[in-house]
């Protein structure tokens, strides 16, 4: 009897511990599958925000590129433009120029027409003259408005930047390199050279000396 009761409570004991492994084995897989379940919506997370990231990354992409076209079809058009009013400048930059000028060649022509053939009197000879001196003082007028400067370099030291030799003289009466002589003056516009002055240098009293010197031999 006593046997038999120690039988049943092994098997009683037996039971408990398999229903307590059990347990504790239903208690794992739930814990498994709790964590798994967090592992799966973490992954789902990240791909996710991979996903999120890379499409923000493709529109800023996207952004970047627009911006950099409309950049170079700027640029273009900027440069289109900016060669067409040079081009323009140059073909009527100096048109205000030649509407100045107008006004000369219209003196010019009225002082011809005073003096025809029928008027070759001595009156008609001075008024030609008048109307010649009134057009030149015009042109310097004009050529003074528009900033261009006359080079009248007598007795001024030779530069080749402004001036050009014609030809070299011996002189008592100026040093070696300066102009003597103004074969014909020349222009500049602002400070840009449009034509040199012709001129004449001295070559200085040394040359003089050496001729006196030779005469005497």
């Amino acid at each position: 009897m006593n046997q038999k009761k120690n039988i049943d409570k092994n098997e009683n004991a037996n039971n408990q511990e398999e229903d307590e492994n059990t347990t504790s084995l239903n208690n794992d897989d739930s814990q498994s599958n709790v964590s798994n379940s967090i592992d799966e919506k973490d992954r789902s997370n990240n791909e996710e925000d991979l996903d999120n990231d890379e499409s923000d990354s493709q529109d800023e992409i996207k952004d970047l590129k627009d911006q950099l076209l409309r950049s170079l079809a700027e640029n273009e058009n900027l440069r289109k433009r900016t060669a067409k009013e040079i081009e323009q400048v140059k073909k009527y930059g100096h048109i205000s120029l030649l509407r100045d000028f107008l006004n000369v060649v219209d003196n010019m022509e009225r002082a011809v027409k005073s003096s025809t053939s029928e008027n070759q009197s001595e009156i008609g000879v001075r008024n030609l003259i008048d109307g010649i001196e009134i057009v030149l003082k015009e042109m310097k007028s004009l050529l003074e408005k528009n900033h261009i400067k006359k080079i009248e370099p007598l007795h001024e030291k030779f530069d080749y930047n402004f001036h050009q030799a014609m030809f070299e003289a011996p002189s008592s009466d100026h040093k070696e390199g300066l102009i003597i002589e103004v074969v014909q003056p020349g222009y500049v516009l602002h400070d840009r050279l449009i034509r040199p002055a012709m001129v004449g240098v001295s070559k200085g009293e040394i040359v003089e000396k050496e001729k006196k010197e030779k005469k005497d031999e």
